[in-house]
């Protein structure tokens, strides 16, 4: 069975009682990414990002980078709720590695603490930074787009 992005099967476990993202067997992906157009990534985030999630992701921002050199992102946040420790250690490891590389980031979310997030990572980006709410999705998308 071919399963959607984002998704991927493992054998359950007896831990799987403690872990939300694994339903019968099939993990899910708190992190999708698809690219919108040539340059701009649209990453979906939801629940907490895990380790995992970023060696998902970060591949394809990787290979977004070397194909275009600089990259936008429109980062859509739904029901998101951060990161354990371990995506946090990934997040910072990739900032660094491409603090340089990312043209704009057009963060789109519906809490407080978002829009805080996005202040916060102004320093560790050389990036163009906007919060959009999410009933703001389509000025976030024109933005990214007008880069």
């Amino acid at each position: 069975m071919t399963l959607p992005c984002g998704m991927q099967r493992r054998t359950p476990s007896r831990d799987d009682s403690l872990d939300l993202g694994v339903i019968g067997g099939i993990t899910i992906m708190a992190i999708e990414i698809q690219e919108r157009a040539p340059g701009i990534a649209e990453v979906h985030a939801t629940g907490k990002l895990s380790e995992e999630d970023y060696l998902h992701f970060v591949p394809e921002l990787e290979r977004l980078i070397k194909e275009y050199g600089k990259i936008s992102i429109l980062f859509l946040m739904d029901d998101f709720h951060g990161w354990n420790a371990g995506a946090l250690w990934e997040d910072l490891k990739f900032d660094l590695k491409h603090f340089a590389d990312i043209e704009r980031l057009a963060m789109v979310g519906e809490k407080s603490w978002q829009k805080g997030m996005s202040n916060f990572c102004r320093p560790f980006t050389t990036a163009k930074i906007r919060y959009f709410d999410h009933k703001a999705a389509d000025a976030a998308v024109a933005w990214i787009e007008s880069r």
